[in-house]
């Protein structure tokens, strides 16, 4: 879904007069990986992709930026990018765009979206079918069944359910009873309904969009930059049957949109920190966030979210979906940010995922999950 941004390197080559290398383009858990031993190997990469939440751990390799990004770029940034741009007080990331999720779901099998987890998981039990007989399978929700999406699904159900994910000292609060009726819905959905695919546990966001737009499921939450997909009759059947609508509330009556940043980093051991720096800005301009809004993304500059505000201001359907965006982002939840965040999300699906396929209860996941969580965080503080 990121992808279209890099057709805009050319002109940079062009402009700038140098040749840009990509030496990798995978997604994020892999992503993430690649880089690490890139440090580790003493590989010198001038430009990353990377996130908010996972830039925490590569923060000593990262350049401070505050001398290499314009004054007017750092200004023109939303106030809760630029807060999540900086580590310790240091820019260490350029934003690209901000990221919550929205239910996408079809109108001519849901004359309306549900309002709460509960109404939403009896519906799409209803709507539901297991292929049989050579007839394809149709999945009344979908939900990525590994990785960060499947951790995405448990936080959102987690805090909506009046959980947490780390108490104050950034010790486990998942194992608790938000934690275990947030478990139980995932369980409930895949393993007792049948609402999902049998093999979801390898299903990526790209998976579940795909099926829904194939024409082969009732709802599934999807980003921003999905968007141009599910609008497009081209690469979506049902592009003429979906609505939009707002993650459901949980039973402590909230909403909750698992959320964060995408955005570009320089590493300290770059050939080239200016140059980077210049592509850093080229990619994240202004009008580069406006080309992505175009396609469904959310800006985090002042200046592109005011242009496409206006271009958008007459078109009623997209007007509305900015309205639930806008709804979206007051309920947006993002985990502490500190270095070993990312092996704790890891040990956190895995578990989770063992209670989907039923390999454990879920008491038992929560409780090994959060014993793994303990051993990864002793000693370690948020990052500011």
């Amino acid at each position: 879904m990121y992808d279209p941004l890099y057709a805009a390197i050319p002109a940079f080559e062009n402009e700038a007069g140098v040749r840009v290398e990509v030496v990798a383009q995978l997604p994020h858990p892999e992503l993430n990986a690649f880089v690490a031993q890139a440090f580790k190997g003493g590989v010198r990469l001038d430009l990353i992709s990377t996130h908010t939440k996972y830039a925490p751990s590569q923060a000593p390799w990262l350049l401070p930026l505050d001398d290499l990004i314009a004054r007017e770029i750092v200004d023109d940034l939303l106030a809760r990018p630029a807060e999540l741009s900086r580590i310790n007080g240091q820019l260490l990331q350029v934003p690209r765009n901000l990221d919550i999720r929205l239910l996408h779901y079809r109108r001519d099998c849901i004359p309306a979206a549900p309002g709460t987890w509960t109404e939403l998981i009896e519906t799409a039990g209803a709507l539901s079918r297991q292929p049989s007989n050579g007839a394809p399978g149709f999945y009344g929700f979908l939900f990525p069944g590994r990785d960060s999406g499947l951790f995405g699904m448990f936080y959102e159900l987690l805090v909506s359910a009046g959980g947490e994910l780390f108490d104050a000292n950034l010790q486990p609060a998942f194992e608790s009873d938000a934690g275990r009726w947030a478990l139980e819905q995932i369980v409930d959905l895949h393993l007792h309904r049948s609402v999902t695919p049998r093999d979801l546990a390898h299903w990526h966001y790209d998976e579940i969009s795909a099926s829904f737009r194939t024409g082969h499921a009732a709802m599934v939450s999807d980003w921003p930059g999905s968007y141009h997909l599910y609008r497009n009759e081209e690469t979506c059947r049902v592009a003429d049957r979906m609505d939009l609508a707002r993650l459901p509330e949980g039973p402590a009556r909230k909403r909750a949109a698992y959320a964060g940043c995408h955005s570009f980093a320089i590493p300290r051991t770059a050939h080239n920190p200016q140059l980077a720096a210049a592509l850093a800005a080229y990619l994240t301009s202004s009008g580069a966030q406006v080309g992505e809004a175009r396609r469904g993304a959310i800006p985090c500059r002042a200046s592109a979210l005011a242009a496409f505000g206006a271009e958008i201001a007459t078109v009623p359907a997209d007007a509305r979906r900015w309205e639930l965006l806008k709804a979206t982002e007051e309920t947006m939840i993002i985990p502490p940010r500190f270095a070993s965040y990312p092996q704790c999300e890891t040990v956190l699906w895995r578990n989770l995922q063992a209670a989907m396929l039923g390999a454990r209860s879920a008491a038992e996941a929560l409780r090994h999950a959060a014993a793994d969580v303990l051993s990864i965080v002793a000693e370690q503080a948020p990052t500011r």
